[in-house]
């Protein structure tokens, strides 16, 4: 298969689904030869928001150290390949063709089939492993106890702030979540958290003990270093990413820290594009906050960096989330909203987006897409935010960017 005969392949398993649990990925990386060799170190990352944007600190910091890297992230904003990289480099078109021309042989032979990110885990692992990396950074797609990434045997574990979000599958009470979240947990081997609710606290101090797992805490943020993502909450993500990388063992220096932290790249989350880069007159804003815990985030990031402005809001969101809660939150910092539909079949139509604003909420008006949504707030000459939906991040950003977008449902 050449790259978009391969792509399209694998974009049509989606239609098998979400299967949790871990016998099907330990088998195929098995046969696929995917296990990380003897002496790599895997620290993997769990938890409800700003895994992504941990994982990223975590490579960038482990590749100041020297070290060679290989990151895998979900779900992607616009191209497949931005979920396996090594050293900070994306997966090449030929390798993902070739990877996944094996692994489409392989699967057929394998009763059930395995899923669209089991699949992506086994050619990421497979293309750590022929290249190389020493360190590899694994975000889980969702919870942790039966997640695929969770079938690769981890050396440290790190858990960030867990909230409510995918609950038809992880629980609808935060104690369900986080004990899906300390699935994660290895006998012996090292976790450590970012500060949680006191529900999500204790599930997960009586799941290390059950286990008998080190587990650590964060106490503060880390100060004193340049952050190149933006948000208060950010200084907590990288005291997360240094300490994984402490139990990990890696050496550590101030300087190798702060060029990892100031370099660190993770589009989508608070991403600014000014008049200059964007095209338009004002500043457009895209961050994926999809669940209420994210909308806290993003409010108060927002009120950081604008503290005397509010947003021309483009928001859209797709089923089973909680949007009357994301937009109760969003709408405080919002002069006016502009809805539209999202490009996946999860998506929900602008009439269901109009019916769970809040009843305080500013001026909002409906659209047939995100450009004539983007066209409309832009006109208002307020700063531009995109927010509600990875999906919709990742069709604003590839039509900034002049990228082909590649859409997903997983």
């Amino acid at each position: 298969m050449n790259y978009r005969e391969a792509i399209d392949w694998l974009f049509g398993t989606q239609w098998f689904g979400i299967k949790l649990g871990l016998d099907g990925p330990r088998r195929l990386l098995r046969q696929y030869l995917a296990f990380p060799a003897h002496g790599v170190t895997v620290i993997h990352v769990a938890g409800t928001n700003g895994k992504g944007s941990t994982c990223a600190m975590i490579d960038a910091i482990s590749r100041a150290c020297g070290r060679r890297t290989g990151l895998f992230t979900s779900p992607h904003l616009i191209d497949f390949r931005e979920r396996i990289r090594v050293n900070g480099v994306e997966i090449p078109e030929d390798a993902v063709a070739a990877g996944l021309t094996g692994l489409r042989e392989l699967c057929a032979t394998l009763d059930p089939h395995p899923t669209f990110f089991e699949i992506s885990l086994a050619l990421a692992m497979r293309w750590f492993r022929d290249r190389g990396c020493e360190v590899i950074v694994l975000e889980t797609g969702m919870g942790g106890r039966f997640d695929a990434t969770t079938a690769v045997p981890a050396d440290v574990c790190a858990i960030t702030p867990i909230g409510m979000d995918h609950t038809q599958y992880l629980g609808d009470t935060l104690e369900a979540i986080a004990a899906e979240k300390a699935g994660v947990f290895l006998p012996g081997k090292p976790a450590v958290s970012a500060p949680q609710a006191p529900a999500a606290r204790a599930v997960l101090e009586q799941a290390a003990n059950e286990t008998r797992t080190p587990l650590s805490w964060i106490e503060e943020p880390l100060l004193g270093y340049p952050l190149a993502l933006r948000g208060p909450h950010q200084a907590w993500n990288a005291a997360l990413a240094v300490a994984a990388l402490d139990l990990a063992k890696i050496p550590l220096f101030y300087d190798s820290i702060r060029y990892g932290l100031e370099r660190t790249s993770w589009p989508g989350r608070f991403e600014v594009f000014p008049p200059s880069a964007s095209g338009r007159e004002v500043e457009i804003i895209l961050d994926g906050a999809h669940n209420p815990h994210a909308a806290v985030t993003l409010a108060e990031t927002w009120q950081t960096v604008y503290p005397n402005r509010k947003a021309a809001l483009v928001f859209s969101a797709v089923a089973a989330k909680d949007i009357a809660g994301i937009l109760a939150l969003l709408a405080p910092i919002a002069s006016s909203i502009h809805l539209c539909p999202v490009a996946t079949p999860r998506a929900v139509t602008t009439a269901e987006l109009a019916d769970a604003l809040p009843a305080e909420a500013p001026p909002h008006r409906e659209f047939p897409d995100f450009r004539a949504a983007l066209d409309a707030a832009c006109a208002t000459g307020d700063p531009v935010l995109v927010a509600g939906s990875l999906f919709l991040v990742g069709e604003a950003r590839a039509y900034l960017t002049g990228a082909e977008f590649q859409s997903s449902t997983q």
